[in-house]
Protein backbone atom coordinates (compact mmCIF):
# COMPACT_ATOMS: atom_id res chain seq x y z
CA UNK A 1 0.00 0.00 0.00
CA UNK A 2 0.81 3.49 -0.89
CA UNK A 3 2.45 5.49 1.88
CA UNK A 4 0.22 8.55 1.96
CA UNK A 5 2.71 12.43 1.92
CA UNK A 6 0.86 15.42 2.37
CA UNK A 7 3.18 17.10 -0.12
CA UNK A 8 2.14 20.58 -1.06
CA UNK A 9 -1.53 19.88 0.42
CA UNK A 10 -0.97 22.17 3.69
CA UNK A 11 1.14 24.64 1.63
CA UNK A 12 -0.10 25.80 -1.90
CA UNK A 13 -3.00 28.24 -2.69
CA UNK A 14 -5.90 28.54 -4.08
CA UNK A 15 -4.95 29.51 -7.50
CA UNK A 16 -1.95 26.05 -7.99
CA UNK A 17 -4.81 24.08 -6.03
CA UNK A 18 -8.21 25.08 -7.90
CA UNK A 19 -8.32 27.83 -10.47
CA UNK A 20 -11.82 27.77 -11.35
CA UNK A 21 -12.71 28.44 -8.00
CA UNK A 22 -9.81 31.09 -7.66
CA UNK A 23 -11.24 32.89 -10.49
CA UNK A 24 -14.23 32.86 -10.00
CA UNK A 25 -13.72 34.51 -6.49
CA UNK A 26 -11.52 36.76 -7.80
CA UNK A 27 -14.02 38.63 -10.25
CA UNK A 28 -16.43 38.39 -7.28
CA UNK A 29 -14.40 40.87 -5.40
CA UNK A 30 -13.58 42.38 -8.88
CA UNK A 31 -17.67 43.50 -8.63
CA UNK A 32 -17.59 44.63 -5.24
CA UNK A 33 -14.72 47.03 -5.72
CA UNK A 34 -15.72 48.31 -9.05
CA UNK A 35 -19.34 48.93 -8.36
CA UNK A 36 -21.51 50.17 -5.47
CA UNK A 37 -23.48 47.83 -2.95
CA UNK A 38 -26.91 49.30 -2.10
CA UNK A 39 -28.45 45.48 -0.85
CA UNK A 40 -29.41 46.73 2.51
CA UNK A 41 -28.25 42.97 3.99
CA UNK A 42 -24.90 43.42 2.74
CA UNK A 43 -21.74 44.92 4.18
CA UNK A 44 -17.90 45.20 3.64
CA UNK A 45 -16.16 43.38 6.53
CA UNK A 46 -12.85 44.50 7.66
CA UNK A 47 -9.49 43.02 7.10
CA UNK A 48 -9.15 41.78 10.69
CA UNK A 49 -12.40 39.93 10.16
CA UNK A 50 -11.39 38.08 6.82
CA UNK A 51 -8.17 37.03 9.17
CA UNK A 52 -10.57 35.28 11.87
CA UNK A 53 -12.19 33.54 9.18
CA UNK A 54 -9.47 32.35 7.23
CA UNK A 55 -7.37 31.32 10.90
CA UNK A 56 -6.78 27.59 11.56
CA UNK A 57 -9.87 27.40 14.34
CA UNK A 58 -11.79 26.40 11.14
CA UNK A 59 -10.32 23.11 11.75
CA UNK A 60 -11.54 22.73 15.07
CA UNK A 61 -14.59 21.05 16.17
CA UNK A 62 -16.97 21.60 19.67
CA UNK A 63 -20.34 21.33 20.93
CA UNK A 64 -21.86 22.76 24.01
CA UNK A 65 -20.65 26.16 25.57
CA UNK A 66 -17.32 27.14 27.15
CA UNK A 67 -16.56 24.95 30.49
CA UNK A 68 -18.71 22.12 29.09
CA UNK A 69 -17.77 20.63 25.80
CA UNK A 70 -18.63 17.47 24.51
CA UNK A 71 -14.62 17.80 22.82
CA UNK A 72 -11.34 17.57 24.09
CA UNK A 73 -8.45 20.44 23.07
CA UNK A 74 -11.66 23.02 23.69
CA UNK A 75 -8.80 25.64 26.05
CA UNK A 76 -8.83 28.16 23.27
CA UNK A 77 -12.41 27.78 21.61
CA UNK A 78 -13.35 28.87 25.14
CA UNK A 79 -11.62 31.69 25.19
CA UNK A 80 -12.42 33.14 21.78
CA UNK A 81 -16.56 32.75 22.51
CA UNK A 82 -16.27 34.02 25.61
CA UNK A 83 -14.98 37.11 24.11
CA UNK A 84 -17.82 37.28 21.98
CA UNK A 85 -20.46 36.80 24.49
CA UNK A 86 -18.53 39.18 27.28
CA UNK A 87 -18.18 41.85 24.02
CA UNK A 88 -22.20 41.19 22.70
CA UNK A 89 -23.41 41.83 26.38
CA UNK A 90 -21.38 45.03 26.36
CA UNK A 91 -22.19 46.26 23.49
CA UNK A 92 -25.89 45.82 24.07
CA UNK A 93 -26.28 45.90 27.50
CA UNK A 94 -27.49 42.07 28.24
CA UNK A 95 -27.38 40.28 30.77
CA UNK A 96 -26.86 37.14 28.49
CA UNK A 97 -25.89 36.49 24.99
CA UNK A 98 -25.59 33.33 22.85
CA UNK A 99 -23.21 33.81 19.94
CA UNK A 100 -23.47 30.36 18.00
CA UNK A 101 -26.59 30.89 15.91
CA UNK A 102 -24.71 30.66 12.05
CA UNK A 103 -27.63 33.05 10.88
CA UNK A 104 -30.26 35.48 12.45
CA UNK A 105 -32.90 32.79 10.51
CA UNK A 106 -31.25 30.26 13.26
CA UNK A 107 -31.43 32.50 15.88
CA UNK A 108 -34.94 33.36 15.53
CA UNK A 109 -35.51 29.51 15.38
CA UNK A 110 -33.94 29.09 18.66
CA UNK A 111 -36.18 31.06 19.92
CA UNK A 112 -39.37 29.62 19.20
CA UNK A 113 -37.96 26.25 20.55
CA UNK A 114 -37.42 28.10 23.32
CA UNK A 115 -41.02 29.39 24.28
CA UNK A 116 -43.25 27.67 22.20
CA UNK A 117 -44.85 24.21 20.89
CA UNK A 118 -46.05 23.51 18.02
CA UNK A 119 -49.39 24.93 17.14
CA UNK A 120 -49.05 27.95 19.10
CA UNK A 121 -49.82 31.59 18.13
CA UNK A 122 -47.47 33.60 16.89
CA UNK A 123 -48.31 38.06 15.83
CA UNK A 124 -45.34 39.02 13.79
CA UNK A 125 -45.57 42.28 10.98
CA UNK A 126 -46.16 40.36 7.24
CA UNK A 127 -43.94 39.72 4.85
CA UNK A 128 -45.66 41.89 2.03
CA UNK A 129 -45.64 44.67 5.08
CA UNK A 130 -41.64 44.19 5.66
CA UNK A 131 -41.17 41.44 8.09
CA UNK A 132 -39.19 38.05 7.68
CA UNK A 133 -39.65 34.76 6.51
CA UNK A 134 -38.63 33.63 9.74
CA UNK A 135 -41.44 35.17 11.52
CA UNK A 136 -43.77 33.03 10.29
CA UNK A 137 -43.83 32.95 6.58
CA UNK A 138 -45.86 29.70 5.41
CA UNK A 139 -42.96 29.07 3.20
CA UNK A 140 -40.43 29.15 6.66
CA UNK A 141 -40.79 26.37 9.07
CA UNK A 142 -42.04 29.08 11.38
CA UNK A 143 -44.97 29.19 9.22
CA UNK A 144 -45.52 25.77 9.25
CA UNK A 145 -45.09 24.40 12.74
CA UNK A 146 -46.85 27.61 14.19
CA UNK A 147 -50.17 29.44 14.36
CA UNK A 148 -49.48 32.62 12.65
CA UNK A 149 -51.36 36.33 12.62
CA UNK A 150 -50.08 39.20 10.99
CA UNK A 151 -50.08 42.56 11.75
CA UNK A 152 -49.42 44.92 8.47
CA UNK A 153 -48.65 48.77 7.74
CA UNK A 154 -51.68 51.85 7.55
CA UNK A 155 -52.02 51.81 3.64
CA UNK A 156 -51.47 55.43 3.72
CA UNK A 157 -48.27 56.35 5.85
CA UNK A 158 -46.90 52.47 5.48
CA UNK A 159 -46.13 52.19 9.04
CA UNK A 160 -47.10 50.03 11.77
CA UNK A 161 -50.62 50.59 12.95
CA UNK A 162 -50.35 49.89 16.78
CA UNK A 163 -53.86 49.77 16.91
CA UNK A 164 -54.33 46.79 15.33
CA UNK A 165 -51.89 45.32 16.75
CA UNK A 166 -53.39 45.91 20.26
CA UNK A 167 -56.54 44.64 18.58
CA UNK A 168 -55.14 41.07 17.35
CA UNK A 169 -53.08 40.80 20.46
CA UNK A 170 -56.41 41.11 22.61
CA UNK A 171 -58.00 38.33 19.63
CA UNK A 172 -55.65 35.86 19.48
CA UNK A 173 -53.53 36.24 22.46
CA UNK A 174 -50.53 35.11 21.05
CA UNK A 175 -47.69 33.32 22.99
CA UNK A 176 -44.75 35.37 21.37
CA UNK A 177 -45.22 38.87 19.69
CA UNK A 178 -42.60 39.56 17.34
CA UNK A 179 -41.70 43.24 16.15
CA UNK A 180 -38.92 43.96 13.39
CA UNK A 181 -38.23 42.91 9.91
CA UNK A 182 -36.06 42.84 6.71
CA UNK A 183 -37.87 45.86 5.16
CA UNK A 184 -38.91 47.99 7.50
CA UNK A 185 -37.31 51.51 7.27
CA UNK A 186 -38.95 53.23 10.28
CA UNK A 187 -38.28 53.02 13.94
CA UNK A 188 -40.55 50.40 15.53
CA UNK A 189 -42.62 51.84 19.30
CA UNK A 190 -40.68 48.76 21.37
CA UNK A 191 -42.32 50.48 24.68
CA UNK A 192 -45.70 49.82 23.32
CA UNK A 193 -45.21 46.78 21.80
CA UNK A 194 -43.74 45.52 25.29
CA UNK A 195 -47.00 46.96 26.85
CA UNK A 196 -49.26 45.01 24.59
CA UNK A 197 -47.20 41.27 25.33
CA UNK A 198 -47.09 41.94 29.17
CA UNK A 199 -50.87 42.43 28.71
CA UNK A 200 -51.55 39.02 27.73
CA UNK A 201 -48.66 37.52 28.99
CA UNK A 202 -46.89 36.95 25.92
CA UNK A 203 -43.21 37.02 25.05
CA UNK A 204 -41.56 39.91 23.33
CA UNK A 205 -38.99 39.09 20.41
CA UNK A 206 -37.35 42.51 18.37
CA UNK A 207 -35.61 41.03 15.65
CA UNK A 208 -32.88 44.27 15.05
CA UNK A 209 -31.17 42.32 12.21
CA UNK A 210 -30.97 45.65 10.03
CA UNK A 211 -30.47 48.17 13.07
CA UNK A 212 -28.34 47.03 15.30
CA UNK A 213 -25.62 48.39 14.27
CA UNK A 214 -27.21 51.87 14.72
CA UNK A 215 -28.30 50.82 18.44
CA UNK A 216 -25.24 49.88 19.14
CA UNK A 217 -24.12 53.30 18.33
CA UNK A 218 -26.73 54.97 20.14
CA UNK A 219 -28.24 56.50 17.11
CA UNK A 220 -31.54 54.62 17.30
CA UNK A 221 -33.85 53.21 19.29
CA UNK A 222 -32.79 50.62 21.96
CA UNK A 223 -34.96 47.30 22.25
CA UNK A 224 -32.74 45.48 24.97
CA UNK A 225 -34.59 46.42 27.88
CA UNK A 226 -38.21 46.17 26.32
CA UNK A 227 -38.04 43.07 25.13
CA UNK A 228 -37.81 39.69 26.66
CA UNK A 229 -35.32 38.61 23.75
CA UNK A 230 -33.62 39.99 21.25
CA UNK A 231 -31.63 38.48 18.32
CA UNK A 232 -29.63 40.28 15.56
CA UNK A 233 -27.36 39.50 12.20
CA UNK A 234 -23.74 40.40 13.17
CA UNK A 235 -23.43 41.40 8.91
CA UNK A 236 -25.80 44.35 7.82
CA UNK A 237 -25.54 47.25 9.65
CA UNK A 238 -22.85 46.19 12.30
CA UNK A 239 -20.61 45.49 9.23
CA UNK A 240 -18.99 41.92 10.47
CA UNK A 241 -19.20 38.67 9.27
CA UNK A 242 -22.42 36.58 8.43
CA UNK A 243 -23.94 35.05 11.47
CA UNK A 244 -26.60 35.15 14.41
CA UNK A 245 -26.61 36.66 17.97
CA UNK A 246 -29.29 35.65 20.85
CA UNK A 247 -29.63 38.47 23.41
CA UNK A 248 -31.78 39.03 26.57
CA UNK A 249 -32.22 41.07 29.40
CA UNK A 250 -33.60 38.09 31.76
CA UNK A 251 -30.41 35.86 33.54
CA UNK A 252 -33.19 33.69 34.15
CA UNK A 253 -33.51 32.82 30.26
CA UNK A 254 -30.17 31.91 29.61
CA UNK A 255 -30.07 28.14 30.03
CA UNK A 256 -33.62 28.34 28.37
CA UNK A 257 -31.86 30.08 25.21
CA UNK A 258 -28.78 28.11 25.61
CA UNK A 259 -30.43 24.66 25.22
CA UNK A 260 -32.45 25.80 22.40
CA UNK A 261 -29.95 26.82 20.10
CA UNK A 262 -27.71 23.53 21.38
CA UNK A 263 -29.03 20.94 21.06
CA UNK A 264 -32.00 22.34 19.87
CA UNK A 265 -31.27 23.65 16.30
CA UNK A 266 -27.54 23.44 15.82
CA UNK A 267 -24.97 21.13 16.75
CA UNK A 268 -21.11 21.95 16.55
CA UNK A 269 -19.63 25.82 16.36
CA UNK A 270 -18.32 27.31 13.55
CA UNK A 271 -15.50 29.09 15.54
CA UNK A 272 -13.74 30.97 12.64
CA UNK A 273 -17.41 32.91 12.64
CA UNK A 274 -17.53 32.85 16.39
CA UNK A 275 -14.01 34.77 16.00
CA UNK A 276 -14.60 36.84 13.73
CA UNK A 277 -18.27 38.04 15.66
CA UNK A 278 -15.90 38.82 18.29
CA UNK A 279 -13.54 40.95 16.01
CA UNK A 280 -16.84 42.28 14.29
CA UNK A 281 -18.16 43.20 18.05
CA UNK A 282 -14.97 44.63 19.50
CA UNK A 283 -14.80 46.74 16.18
CA UNK A 284 -18.34 48.18 17.29
CA UNK A 285 -17.65 49.18 20.78
CA UNK A 286 -15.24 51.83 19.24
CA UNK A 287 -16.06 55.61 18.84
CA UNK A 288 -15.15 55.28 15.25
CA UNK A 289 -17.97 53.20 15.10
CA UNK A 290 -19.95 55.79 16.31
CA UNK A 291 -19.48 58.29 13.65
CA UNK A 292 -19.86 55.37 10.84
CA UNK A 293 -23.03 54.43 12.03
CA UNK A 294 -24.62 57.80 12.21
CA UNK A 295 -22.89 58.53 8.79
CA UNK A 296 -24.95 55.45 7.22
CA UNK A 297 -28.05 57.17 8.99
CA UNK A 298 -27.43 60.84 7.70
CA UNK A 299 -26.67 58.81 4.34
CA UNK A 300 -29.94 56.67 3.93
CA UNK A 301 -32.36 59.94 5.15
CA UNK A 302 -29.84 61.81 2.10
CA UNK A 303 -30.65 58.97 -0.29
CA UNK A 304 -34.62 58.30 0.60
CA UNK A 305 -34.50 62.59 -0.01
CA UNK A 306 -32.58 62.93 -2.81
CA UNK A 307 -35.19 60.16 -4.45
CA UNK A 308 -38.40 61.88 -3.46
CA UNK A 309 -37.22 65.42 -4.87
CA UNK A 310 -36.66 63.51 -7.99
CA UNK A 311 -39.99 62.24 -8.32
CA UNK A 312 -39.54 58.52 -7.07
CA UNK A 313 -42.06 57.15 -4.12
CA UNK A 314 -40.18 56.26 -0.87
CA UNK A 315 -42.56 54.02 1.16
CA UNK A 316 -42.83 55.84 4.04
CA UNK A 317 -41.31 59.06 2.62
CA UNK A 318 -37.86 58.40 4.01
CA UNK A 319 -36.41 56.29 6.93
CA UNK A 320 -34.95 56.19 10.01
CA UNK A 321 -32.97 53.01 9.35
CA UNK A 322 -30.31 51.87 6.64
CA UNK A 323 -33.55 50.92 4.65
CA UNK A 324 -34.90 52.53 1.74
CA UNK A 325 -38.34 51.24 -0.24
CA UNK A 326 -38.56 52.31 -3.34
CA UNK A 327 -42.01 51.71 -4.82
CA UNK A 328 -42.88 51.52 -8.62
CA UNK A 329 -46.05 50.59 -8.61
CA UNK A 330 -48.23 51.04 -11.90
CA UNK A 331 -44.93 51.20 -13.44
CA UNK A 332 -44.99 49.15 -17.07
CA UNK A 333 -41.88 47.16 -15.67
CA UNK A 334 -40.82 45.07 -12.67
CA UNK A 335 -38.76 45.46 -9.50
CA UNK A 336 -36.62 42.31 -11.14
CA UNK A 337 -36.88 44.44 -14.64
CA UNK A 338 -35.26 47.71 -12.17
CA UNK A 339 -32.94 45.43 -10.57
CA UNK A 340 -31.37 44.22 -13.53
CA UNK A 341 -31.01 47.59 -15.26
CA UNK A 342 -29.31 48.89 -12.10
CA UNK A 343 -26.96 46.02 -12.18
CA UNK A 344 -25.80 47.06 -15.32
CA UNK A 345 -24.79 50.44 -14.57
CA UNK A 346 -23.10 49.18 -11.14
CA UNK A 347 -25.48 49.76 -9.05
CA UNK A 348 -26.22 46.60 -6.71
CA UNK A 349 -29.91 46.57 -5.27
CA UNK A 350 -32.29 43.52 -4.74
CA UNK A 351 -35.91 43.52 -5.79
CA UNK A 352 -38.27 43.62 -3.20
CA UNK A 353 -42.19 43.69 -2.30
CA UNK A 354 -43.69 46.70 -1.00
CA UNK A 355 -47.14 46.96 1.22
CA UNK A 356 -50.05 45.92 -1.29
CA UNK A 357 -48.10 44.70 -4.02
CA UNK A 358 -50.14 42.62 -6.21
CA UNK A 359 -46.94 41.17 -8.30
CA UNK A 360 -45.19 37.96 -6.98
CA UNK A 361 -41.98 37.48 -4.97
CA UNK A 362 -39.81 36.77 -8.42
CA UNK A 363 -41.12 40.14 -9.72
CA UNK A 364 -42.19 42.72 -6.97
CA UNK A 365 -43.15 46.13 -7.29
CA UNK A 366 -40.37 48.00 -5.82
CA UNK A 367 -36.48 48.01 -4.76
CA UNK A 368 -34.79 47.76 -1.37
CA UNK A 369 -31.64 49.66 -0.91
CA UNK A 370 -29.35 50.14 2.09
CA UNK A 371 -26.87 52.59 3.25
CA UNK A 372 -24.43 50.67 5.55
CA UNK A 373 -21.97 48.99 2.65
CA UNK A 374 -21.48 52.29 0.78
CA UNK A 375 -21.08 54.09 3.98
CA UNK A 376 -18.33 51.17 4.58
CA UNK A 377 -16.05 51.95 1.67
CA UNK A 378 -16.24 56.21 2.67
CA UNK A 379 -19.47 57.47 0.68
CA UNK A 380 -20.99 60.43 2.50
CA UNK A 381 -24.12 62.74 2.45
CA UNK A 382 -23.38 64.16 -1.16
CA UNK A 383 -22.36 60.96 -2.88
CA UNK A 384 -25.58 58.93 -1.56
CA UNK A 385 -27.92 62.17 -3.00
CA UNK A 386 -26.27 61.76 -5.96
CA UNK A 387 -26.64 57.86 -6.18
CA UNK A 388 -30.62 58.43 -5.28
CA UNK A 389 -30.67 61.08 -8.43
CA UNK A 390 -29.05 58.26 -10.64
CA UNK A 391 -31.79 55.68 -9.62
CA UNK A 392 -34.71 58.16 -10.08
CA UNK A 393 -32.99 59.11 -14.08
CA UNK A 394 -33.04 55.29 -14.31
CA UNK A 395 -36.98 54.68 -13.21
CA UNK A 396 -38.15 58.03 -14.88
CA UNK A 397 -36.26 57.02 -18.41
CA UNK A 398 -37.76 53.22 -18.14
CA UNK A 399 -40.91 54.93 -17.51
CA UNK A 400 -41.17 56.53 -21.01
CA UNK A 401 -39.84 55.70 -24.56
CA UNK A 402 -36.65 57.64 -23.75
CA UNK A 403 -32.96 56.43 -24.82
CA UNK A 404 -32.39 54.00 -21.60
CA UNK A 405 -28.87 53.14 -22.88
CA UNK A 406 -27.87 56.95 -23.18
CA UNK A 407 -28.97 56.97 -19.48
CA UNK A 408 -27.12 54.22 -18.39
CA UNK A 409 -24.18 54.88 -19.88
CA UNK A 410 -23.98 58.16 -18.13
CA UNK A 411 -24.97 56.88 -14.60
CA UNK A 412 -22.30 54.19 -15.24
CA UNK A 413 -19.54 57.05 -16.34
CA UNK A 414 -21.06 58.23 -13.17
CA UNK A 415 -20.81 55.21 -10.75
CA UNK A 416 -16.99 54.46 -12.16
CA UNK A 417 -15.55 57.65 -11.01
CA UNK A 418 -17.46 57.67 -7.66
CA UNK A 419 -15.96 53.87 -6.96
CA UNK A 420 -12.39 55.15 -8.01
CA UNK A 421 -12.50 58.17 -5.59
CA UNK A 422 -13.25 55.28 -2.19
CA UNK A 423 -11.18 52.32 -3.45
CA UNK A 424 -11.29 48.98 -1.65
CA UNK A 425 -8.11 47.41 -2.63
CA UNK A 426 -6.73 47.44 1.17
CA UNK A 427 -9.59 45.21 1.98
CA UNK A 428 -7.91 42.19 0.52
CA UNK A 429 -4.62 42.76 -1.52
Amino acid sequence: MTRYEPGTYFSAGLVETDAEVASALASEWKRQRDGIELIASENHVSRATLDALASPIVNKTVEGYPGDRYYGGAEHADVIEQLAIGRACHLFGAAHANVQPHSGSQANLAVLLAFLKPGDTILSMDLSAGGHLSHGSKANLSGKWMNIVHYGVDAATGRIDMDQVADLAAAHRPKLIIAGGSAYPRTIDFEQFAAIATSIDATFLVDMAHFAGLVAAGVHPDPVPHADVVTTTTYKSLRGVRGGIVLTKHASLARTLDRAVFPGVQGSVMLNLVAAKAVCLAEAARPEFRVYAAQVLDNSRALASSLVEAGAVVVTGGTDTPIVLVDIRGRAFTGKDLQDQLDEVGLTVNKNGVPGDERGPRETSGIRLGSSAGTARGLGRDDFAQIGRWIADIIGVMSTDGDVDAVARRVETGVAELTAAYPMDGAVD
